[in-house]
């Protein structure tokens, strides 16, 4: 099926194809079984019987019972009040894309065809100089030792277009292990439910041909020795569970996903948890066979090199800046 005018197409839907262009016949609709739900706590590292994302504002007084859930890591106030409101206005400098199920995006990175396994660097160039301040407080975290950025992608979600993003696994053949989104504007939630489904999805097969990058201890193994287990093996689930996880994104924080959570779990946004508009930033890194050494290390290292560039949005966006004043 073609997209539709607002972007979305295929089973995807926003409230706009759905009023207006009856995608509502088409979309994909399996509810969620909430009584499976536990919310993860950023200040005991657990995951606490419910499903309302303010449930780890009770810490340390949870009820309930509690669950281990392996491979989140959550960085209360990443950046300063003021630092989101000049982040975000810088963004809004940059002439936004429409995207499907609602959301706009801006997207810096390699031309990739995931399907077809093929990547080049096209139009990459490297990012908005206004961003480098975030990539340079990666730094401070242990957990993003050795991140190199090869894709940034700014989403928009606005709950009048009915902005969500249904269930799904990043790719796994370009898409390294640690997965990054700052979240802005408003606290949402990244639902997780198990995926039991063909390897095949998500190129989930090529994480069984690169060892982990982050160890049991959380430590970082930037050379990507050779291990005995692979990335999918050595983060599999000890034990199957039948729960949804739901793991906070609050406003101004970092949220990393690896390990276990990256791979075994799919995470989608839901359209109940966007209550104002909410843009986040997300970050990906290459898998070990684009880094130095790996099989796909040619196009990595000129992909690699563009992605530490960066460069004047109000010089490069010059005219459409200008619009957007003279508009406010």
């Amino acid at each position: 099926m073609k997209p539709r005018p607002c972007g979305c197409k295929g089973c995807r839907t926003c409230l706009v194809c759905e009023t207006y262009y009856g995608a509502n016949a088409i979309k994909d609709t399996k509810p969620l079984d909430k009584e499976k739900g536990y919310v993860y706590c950023p200040l005991c590292n657990k995951a606490w019987s419910g499903w309302d994302i303010d449930l780890y504002k009770q810490h340390p007084n949870h009820e309930g019972t509690s669950i281990d859930y392996p491979g989140v890591y959550i960085q209360l106030d990443f950046i300063s009040v003021d630092e989101e409101k000049e982040l975000i206005a810088n963004i809004d400098e940059v002439p936004w894309d429409i995207s499907q199920s609602g959301r706009r995006k801006q997207n810096y990175g390699p031309k990739t065809n995931f399907k077809k396994q093929k990547i080049l660097p096209g139009k990459f160039e490297g990012f908005p100089h206004f961003s480098k301040f975030l990539q340079d407080r990666f730094h401070s975290v242990n957990l993003l030792e050795g991140y190199e950025v090869i894709e940034q992608c700014s989403l928009e979600y606005d709950p009048s277009k009915g902005a969500s993003i249904d269930p799904h696994i990043d790719d796994c053949w370009v898409w390294g292990e640690r997965i990054i989104t700052l979240n802005c504007l408003a606290d949402s939630a990244l639902t997780m439910t198990p995926f039991k489904g063909d390897k095949k999805k998500y190129n989930l097969c090529c994480a069984e041909e690169y060892p982990p990058l982050v160890e049991a201890d959380g430590s970082i193994n930037i050379v990507c020795e050779e291990k005995e287990k692979s990335m999918l093996e050595f983060c599999k689930p000890t034990k199957d569970m039948d729960v949804i996880i739901r793991i906070p994104l609050i406003r101004r924080s970092l949220t990393v996903i690896y390990g276990e959570c990256r791979y075994h779990w799919e995470h989608c946004v839901l359209r109940e948890d966007i209550a104002s508009r909410r843009v986040c930033i997300a970050y990906r890194e290459f898998t070990p066979p684009f880094m130095s050494n790996g099989i796909h290390a040619a196009v990595g290292h000129e992909i690699r090199y563009k992605g530490k560039q960066f460069w004047d949005h109000r010089q490069r966006f010059k005219d459409s800046c200008v619009i957007q004043d003279i508009v406010a």
